[in-house]
């Protein structure tokens, strides 16, 4: 009986000791569901270009189709690389990159500062 009382504060030490570790454990997660986002964010944009890229043929009408679709990324850090090839039939294809920059300062120690992001999207030109 002695013995159960003098451990009855260990399970809150060890929680007090563990909470730390799994709140930057947690702030990472969060971080990495961002970034993954961004991806997929970043994916549709260039989709959205390439099938501009494929309609229209205007470096300005890609990079406002991609703008337009990239909501949420900062427009600023969007790099766009459109590439025609030959005529009507042949494949064009748009490159974007991101620099994602990580939001937590808590868990900055264990994810880089800034994370590339690089997605492309290629389709058959359709103008003449």
């Amino acid at each position: 009986m002695r013995r159960r009382h003098a451990e009855r504060g260990s399970a809150a030490v060890e929680f007090a000791l563990l909470l730390p570790i799994l709140l930057l454990v947690l702030l990472a997660l969060v971080q990495v569901g961002v970034v993954a986002r961004d991806q997929l964010v970043l994916t549709q944009a260039s989709r959205a270009g390439a099938r501009e890229a494929a309609v229209d043929g205007s470096v300005e009408a890609v990079d406002e189709a991609v703008r337009s679709a990239a909501t949420g990324l900062d427009a600023g850090r969007v790099a766009i690389d459109v590439a025609w090839s030959g005529e009507r039939g042949d494949p064009v294809t748009v490159s974007l990159v991101y620099e994602v920059p990580v939001a937590s300062p808590l868990a900055g120690w264990l994810l880089p500062e800034t994370v590339t992001l690089r997605s492309s999207a290629t389709m058959r030109q359709e103008f003449a």
